[in-house]
């Protein structure tokens, strides 16, 4: 049960991604969100990994 957002920001320079996915703790059980900005080539593999 994971929630992805991608969310694309345009600088003058660059053209990044923010990517927010849910997580589950392990520990508690509760879920948290870890969000990254980074290029779009690399969105895929943040969402892939664990």
């Amino acid at each position: 049960m994971a929630k992805k957002t991608v969310a694309t920001l345009q600088t003058a320079s660059k053209r990044l991604s923010k990517a927010i996915k849910m997580v589950k703790s392990p520990k508690s059980g509760a879920y948290t969100f870890v969000e990254s900005v980074m290029a779009p080539e690399l969105v895929e593999e943040f969402l892939k990994k664990k």
